[in-house]
């Protein structure tokens, strides 16, 4: 079973891409659950969100503590929140960030394991209009990880967008363009 925490912002759109991450999974033929993990947060304050796929059946509904793969879409968590905390050892940090690869791995406290960078923001203001980074985040995930089938995900952009999926779709191409890949 592979783990996955998301880290964002109340509004960001990280609920919707655990969702979407779970949808792609489950078409593929995989087991998967998404779920949030929030109170009373207001719109800008951190959130989390999980995924869990497993080829096997998921028994299990708390939350992820030992994620293999963290998703940062808000580039200013790293500095107030410990996005890997709890991380396993050969795990990926999947970041938005227009910063090298130095100063992250000094934002993460000197990590040195498995790290993939975009600018989500900056795609997303230019593909979307907005600076809702969560679709943008997806490509990302999707180069580093290759868990799910960009085929799948496109279709799953397809259903929960509507109309707007071809923007979203864009944003997501890109980055997986764009990543840069740091192992």
């Amino acid at each position: 079973m592979i783990e996955v925490r998301l880290h964002g912002r109340g509004g960001q759109g990280g609920v919707t891409s655990a969702e979407l991450i779970a949808i792609s999974a489950i078409n593929q033929g995989k087991y998967a659950q998404a779920f949030p993990s929030f109170g009373p947060e207001r719109r800008g304050a951190p959130v989390m969100a999980f995924v869990r796929i497993s080829d096997k059946r998921i028994r299990t509904r708390e939350k992820v503590y030992n994620p293999d793969i963290v998703v940062v879409l808000d580039p200013s968590l790293p500095t107030i929140v410990n996005v890997t905390d709890g991380l396993k050892e050969d795990g990926w940090v999947i970041l938005n960030s227009a910063k090298d690869e130095k100063t992250l791995r000094e934002i993460l406290g000197g990590f040195k394991g498995k790290l993939a960078v975009v600018d989500a923001t900056k795609i997303a203001i230019e593909e979307l209009g907005l600076p809702i980074t969560n679709t943008t985040m997806l490509g990302a995930f999707l180069k580093a990880t290759g868990l799910v089938d960009q085929k799948y995900l496109e279709e799953a952009l397809e259903h929960r967008f509507g109309r707007l999926a071809d923007k979203n779709k864009a944003a997501m191409a890109r980055a997986i363009k764009e990543t840069k890949i740091y192992a």
